[in-house]
Protein backbone atom coordinates (compact mmCIF):
# COMPACT_ATOMS: atom_id res chain seq x y z
CA UNK A 1 0.00 0.00 0.00
CA UNK A 2 2.96 2.75 0.80
CA UNK A 3 4.64 1.85 -2.67
CA UNK A 4 1.31 2.70 -4.33
CA UNK A 5 0.64 6.15 -2.63
CA UNK A 6 4.46 6.81 -3.33
CA UNK A 7 4.50 5.66 -6.58
CA UNK A 8 0.66 7.89 -6.87
CA UNK A 9 3.21 11.14 -5.88
CA UNK A 10 6.01 10.43 -7.61
CA UNK A 11 4.99 9.75 -10.88
CA UNK A 12 3.04 12.54 -11.21
CA UNK A 13 5.95 15.06 -9.84
CA UNK A 14 7.93 13.74 -12.11
CA UNK A 15 5.93 14.02 -15.56
CA UNK A 16 5.18 17.74 -13.79
CA UNK A 17 9.51 18.17 -13.59
CA UNK A 18 9.85 16.76 -17.16
CA UNK A 19 7.37 19.13 -18.80
CA UNK A 20 9.20 22.15 -17.08
CA UNK A 21 12.45 21.27 -17.54
CA UNK A 22 11.26 20.95 -21.45
CA UNK A 23 9.64 24.32 -21.46
CA UNK A 24 12.32 26.09 -19.76
CA UNK A 25 15.19 24.74 -21.51
CA UNK A 26 16.28 28.00 -22.39
CA UNK A 27 20.15 29.13 -21.19
CA UNK A 28 20.42 31.95 -19.01
CA UNK A 29 23.45 33.75 -16.94
CA UNK A 30 23.25 33.52 -13.38
CA UNK A 31 25.72 36.59 -12.39
CA UNK A 32 27.28 36.94 -9.04
CA UNK A 33 29.00 40.31 -9.60
CA UNK A 34 27.10 43.12 -8.73
CA UNK A 35 29.19 45.56 -10.12
CA UNK A 36 29.56 44.54 -13.93
CA UNK A 37 26.50 42.58 -15.18
CA UNK A 38 27.40 42.26 -18.94
CA UNK A 39 30.50 40.74 -18.47
CA UNK A 40 30.48 39.35 -14.61
CA UNK A 41 33.38 38.12 -13.21
CA UNK A 42 31.60 35.29 -11.40
CA UNK A 43 28.99 33.41 -13.17
CA UNK A 44 27.24 30.44 -14.66
CA UNK A 45 25.36 29.91 -17.87
CA UNK A 46 22.91 27.34 -17.02
CA UNK A 47 19.70 25.99 -18.32
CA UNK A 48 16.23 27.98 -16.35
CA UNK A 49 14.93 24.92 -15.20
CA UNK A 50 18.25 23.77 -13.71
CA UNK A 51 18.41 27.60 -12.37
CA UNK A 52 14.26 27.31 -10.62
CA UNK A 53 15.30 23.55 -9.43
CA UNK A 54 18.79 24.18 -7.39
CA UNK A 55 17.34 27.19 -5.94
CA UNK A 56 14.36 25.43 -4.35
CA UNK A 57 16.72 22.66 -3.45
CA UNK A 58 18.87 25.19 -2.05
CA UNK A 59 15.66 26.61 0.10
CA UNK A 60 14.60 23.44 1.37
CA UNK A 61 18.17 22.72 2.39
CA UNK A 62 18.40 26.37 4.02
CA UNK A 63 15.01 25.69 6.00
CA UNK A 64 15.78 22.58 7.55
CA UNK A 65 18.95 23.86 8.54
CA UNK A 66 17.24 26.52 10.30
CA UNK A 67 14.37 24.39 11.87
CA UNK A 68 17.08 21.82 13.06
CA UNK A 69 18.95 24.82 14.79
CA UNK A 70 15.75 26.14 16.46
CA UNK A 71 14.61 22.78 17.44
CA UNK A 72 17.69 21.90 19.12
CA UNK A 73 16.64 22.91 22.80
CA UNK A 74 13.57 20.66 22.66
CA UNK A 75 16.12 18.04 21.70
CA UNK A 76 18.94 18.51 24.50
CA UNK A 77 15.51 18.76 26.80
CA UNK A 78 14.39 15.19 25.39
CA UNK A 79 17.86 13.73 26.16
CA UNK A 80 18.06 15.01 29.90
CA UNK A 81 14.28 13.69 29.97
CA UNK A 82 15.77 10.64 28.63
CA UNK A 83 18.63 10.23 30.91
CA UNK A 84 16.24 11.54 34.32
CA UNK A 85 14.05 8.41 33.41
CA UNK A 86 16.88 6.07 32.87
CA UNK A 87 18.45 7.45 36.59
CA UNK A 88 14.70 6.49 38.12
CA UNK A 89 14.59 2.98 36.31
CA UNK A 90 18.19 2.49 37.43
CA UNK A 91 17.01 3.45 41.03
CA UNK A 92 13.65 1.29 41.40
CA UNK A 93 15.63 -1.98 39.69
CA UNK A 94 18.34 -1.62 42.57
CA UNK A 95 14.68 -1.10 45.07
CA UNK A 96 13.03 -4.05 43.96
CA UNK A 97 16.77 -6.26 43.88
CA UNK A 98 16.98 -5.23 47.61
CA UNK A 99 13.19 -6.06 48.71
CA UNK A 100 13.56 -9.22 47.17
CA UNK A 101 16.47 -9.80 48.43
CA UNK A 102 14.99 -8.79 52.12
CA UNK A 103 12.18 -11.07 51.82
CA UNK A 104 14.48 -14.23 50.50
CA UNK A 105 16.41 -13.48 53.77
CA UNK A 106 13.45 -13.79 55.84
CA UNK A 107 13.56 -9.85 56.82
CA UNK A 108 10.13 -8.63 57.58
CA UNK A 109 8.81 -5.60 56.24
CA UNK A 110 7.61 -2.73 58.76
CA UNK A 111 4.31 -1.08 58.54
CA UNK A 112 4.79 2.58 58.08
CA UNK A 113 5.29 5.01 60.95
CA UNK A 114 1.60 6.35 62.12
CA UNK A 115 0.38 3.64 60.84
CA UNK A 116 -2.99 1.93 62.99
CA UNK A 117 -1.50 -1.77 62.78
CA UNK A 118 2.06 -1.14 64.63
CA UNK A 119 2.72 -3.78 66.80
CA UNK A 120 1.56 -3.73 70.53
CA UNK A 121 -1.37 -1.31 69.17
CA UNK A 122 -4.89 -1.97 70.03
CA UNK A 123 -7.87 -1.96 67.84
CA UNK A 124 -11.12 0.19 68.36
CA UNK A 125 -12.50 -2.92 70.84
CA UNK A 126 -9.08 -3.26 72.53
CA UNK A 127 -7.75 -6.10 71.17
CA UNK A 128 -3.94 -6.42 70.29
CA UNK A 129 -2.89 -6.15 66.81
Amino acid sequence: MRKFFSALVIIPLAIVFTVFAVANRHLVTVSFDPFNSSDPAVGATLPLFAVIILSAILGVIAGGMATWFTQGRWRRAARQREAEAQRARAELADLRAHVATASRNGTQRLPAPGSPYMAGERDKSGATL
